[in-house]
């Protein structure tokens, strides 16, 4: 054998460029591999996350049965869903993937976010891992996971589309802060976890839009989060409100710095519902509010001879609001 070195020669990137097959097989083992990334991903979140979906069975007084989806969101036996599946049930059992069938006891249910709690006694539940819904970004991957028209345990992937969605509730309220995807999402699917690329639940699957395709939308878990500590403490969720309908409205600057708001914007009142502490408090069409609590002891009080509006401090139930009066306030 030879003791000097011997030189082997590699095709140059420029030889790669010129062969065809060449840059054609190298993409083909490159997309290979993406896919096969991807598939790993999703096979893994529903490997690590489907043994805490459960199915939910649940029959009215009426005789009408239905069907939903929903996660053990603790490992004592706390099981998260959608109002909308359980909502007037006379009996709710719930199916897990390893225990069998147990009769559940709803804890309460919050009909404003579509969100409800119920609680099983069974024995080596396997609770969820829960995310941050504040660190979800557009694009991000996405797994659903739920039990479509009675099809146990179902998986779909997608993307998140868009963040910060309204969608109103069958209570006529309106949910903040809901996750957009377009993971598919079917009747069944109702309750079921929205979980990312590392096995977390980001959101509650709630509502599909129907004929649309691709327009599917998740509650946020940390608005669920919330939610199920209310319920689990009082069985109910208590909300204050001041009855008024209102829109953001630019503040004059003038008027503005005069009171030293440091707003620059306000919630003009474009309705105060008769009876409501706001009409009460002498809210009226037209005001803007500028400041609650502790806020409005920040703001100078007295008004320029010329404003065509004056600040006033009014108490409500529980809450100190601030407003710049409309002329026809006076």
């Amino acid at each position: 054998m030879s003791i000097y070195p011997e030189f082997i020669e590699f095709p140059s990137p420029e030889a790669h460029a010129s062969d065809p097959n060449i840059s054609e097989a190298a993409a083909l083992s490159t997309e290979a591999e993406v896919l096969d990334a991807y598939s790993r991903t999703v096979t893994g979140v529903a490997e690590s996350v489907s043994p805490s979906v459960v199915r939910i069975q649940v029959a009215t007084s009426r005789g009408r049965d239905g069907s939903g989806s929903g996660f053990i969101f603790t490992p004592d036996g706390f099981v998260l869903t959608n109002s909308h599946v359980v909502h007037g049930a006379s009996k709710i059992d719930v199916l897990t993937p390893d225990s069998g069938e147990f009769k559940a006891q709803l804890i309460g249910e919050d009909p404003d976010t579509d969100l409800a709690l119920l609680r099983i006694d069974a024995p080596v539940l396997r609770s969820v891992k829960l995310g941050d819904s504040r660190k979800i970004r557009v694009g991000q991957l996405v797994v659903a996971i739920g039990n479509p028209y009675g099809f146990q345990y179902t998986v779909t992937a997608g993307v998140v589309s868009a963040l910060g969605r309204s969608l109103r509730s069958q209570s006529g309220h309106l949910i903040e802060d809901v996750i957009q995807t377009d993971a598919a999402l079917n009747p069944g699917n109702s309750g079921g976890p929205l979980v990312n690329a590392s096995g977390e639940v980001i959101g509650v699957n709630t509502a599909t839009i129907l004929p649309a395709q691709g327009l599917c939308f998740a509650i946020s878990i940390n608005t669920a989060q919330f939610i199920a500590s209310k319920l689990i403490r009082h069985g109910a969720v208590r909300r204050s409100y001041i009855g008024v309908q209102a829109q953001t409205a630019a503040l004059n600057r003038t008027i503005a710095r005069h009171y030293e708001i440091k707003a620059t914007t306000g919630a003009l009142v474009l309705a105060a519902e008769s009876g409501t502490p706001a009409q009460k408090a002498g809210l009226q069409e037209g005001d803007i509010i500028v400041a609650l609590d502790q806020e409005c002891g920040k703001l100078k009080h007295q008004s320029p001879n010329n404003s065509r509006r004056r600040l006033v401090w009014a108490r409500l139930t529980g809450i100190s609001v601030c407003f710049l009066s409309s002329m026809r306030s006076w």
